[in-house]
């Protein structure tokens, strides 16, 4: 682990391309008092109204300066009013006397989160269509949604998206039980419609430098909020599973257009997202984060680490923690084949530092920390 690496601006030695996720709490909850109602266009109406928040986690973005960037919980509403609306007011914005940062490419697409469902998924005697009984958390469809910026081409024409893929479509896929029937937690008509992602899992082919690299990113429901049945820690475990299945080409595996199989033997790749899944610590669940830690094929030997969680906490593993919450969930996975990690970190500033003011709590910026890699292309 580097402990010593640089917190921000540290170069890029020449051929290597910054690869960053940051889960940025941009989504209606956040933009909302306690006691009001989720309005779908809260993210909109912060966005417009320089909020600082936000300057704050463009300031972050410009100090890192990532080459390929997932943003997780950033609300999937109008590109003009989004994402395109923060990259030109707030990212080509100098923030703090920083150099401004454009992306020219980007995509956003749908989510599960908030798509209304007729079936009663938690189980609580109600079918709200939202919420718990969404196909995905959320109060309306596209709530904690996710998109990608890059100053590479993507290859919009070979995005593919399992936003849709069945839950049960799965092999083996682990079925919640209620603790006081003990039977199937879903009846068959909730199993045959479930979807497995609580957002979406997308494989977006970047060009870089004439080479492609799939960006394979996705957000996976956090294993809590349930009960004694684990139906969050179960569908968590089965969501990292297919990032796992995805990159050793399961035959099972279909898209959203009906293209069966996943990523072809030999393809380089990055993983990237909020996974919500912890290797150490009391949040731990190994058997999930293990799936892509010790998989051959995904180079996790690099562990970003930041000098602020490291003085923050006493536990031997803290200098990885990605959130303020104690754990590591926040990640980036390159392949072993053709890519080579140079260096990495977690912007997550000591408390006598004067960038820890963008961290501080969540309404400085998020509850999570942006992780990033310095990969080489080979």
């Amino acid at each position: 682990m580097c402990v010593t690496c640089t917190l921000v601006n540290n170069a890029k030695a020449a051929g290597n391309i910054r690869v960053a996720t940051f889960n940025v709490s941009m989504d209606a909850t956040n933009y909302t008092a306690q006691g009001e109602s989720v309005n779908p266009n809260a993210l909109v109406n912060a966005l417009k109204s320089d909020h600082q928040q936000i300057k704050n986690i463009a300031e972050i973005i410009q100090r890192v300066r990532p080459d390929i960037l997932l943003l997780n919980e950033f609300d999937y509403v109008n590109k003009s009013q989004g994402i395109d609306y923060f990259i030109q007011n707030y990212l080509k914005v100098s923030q703090n006397k920083q150099p401004a940062i454009n992306y020219p490419y980007t995509y956003i697409g749908p989510v599960n989160t908030g798509v209304a469902s007729e079936f009663d998924f938690d189980n609580d005697g109600k079918k709200t269509g939202k919420l718990g009984d969404a196909y995905g958390f959320g109060f309306f469809p596209g709530h904690y949604g996710m998109a990608v910026l890059s100053r590479y081409p993507i290859d919009f024409d070979k995005v593919r998206s399992l936003q849709k893929f069945k839950y049960k479509d799965m092999p083996d896929a682990q079925m919640p039980i209620d603790p006081e029937t003990k039977q199937d937690w879903y009846n068959n008509d909730e199993w045959q419609a479930m979807r497995l992602s609580s957002k979406s899992f997308w494989d977006l082919p970047i060009d870089v430098k004439g080479k492609t690299v799939h960006l394979l990113a996705s957000h996976p429901t956090p294993p809590v909020f349930d009960g004694e049945e684990d139906r969050n820690g179960k569908r968590n475990h089965d969501e990292v599973r297919l990032v796992k299945d995805y990159i050793e080409n399961a035959s099972y595996l279909y898209d959203d257009k009906g293209v069966k199989g996943g990523l072809k033997s030999n393809s380089r790749f990055v993983i990237v997202g909020d996974l919500n899944a912890a290797p150490e610590g009391d949040k731990k669940r190994p058997n999930t984060t293990n799936q892509l830690l010790a998989n051959p094929l995904i180079n996790s030997q690099f562990v970003p680490v930041s000098k602020g969680a490291a003085t923050s906490y006493t536990d031997k593993y803290a200098a990885a923690y990605t959130a303020h919450w104690q754990a590591r969930v926040d990640y980036v996975l390159p392949s072993t084949y053709g890519l080579s990690v140079q260096d990495g970190g977690v912007f997550w500033p000591t408390k006598n530092s004067e960038l820890y003011r963008l961290i501080k709590d969540r309404n400085a910026s998020s509850d999570h920390r942006m992780v990033w890699l310095d990969i080489l292309v080979k």
